[in-house]
């Protein structure tokens, strides 16, 4: 369900607010990238969920810009 409010959040907000949103999920996969080289990062699982969203913030761009 988590995943489902998450899309239904981002449906919600304008083009500009979804790159925000891109560069910002963008910026948290590069320090986690980062922590994870000097092990510092914890979970590491984390890293597949960041990208994941990536990928479903960029879907939804898209899917926004087809629709225009």
């Amino acid at each position: 369900m988590k995943i489902k409010t998450f899309v239904e959040e981002l449906r919600a907000k304008s083009a500009s607010e979804l790159n925000e949103e891109l560069v910002a999920a963008k910026k948290e996969l590069f320090n986690l990238r980062f922590q994870n080289a000097t092990n510092q990062l914890d979970n590491t699982g984390r890293i597949k969920e960041v990208r994941k969203n990536i990928a479903r913030i960029q879907t939804i761009i898209t899917e926004k810009t087809k629709s225009e």
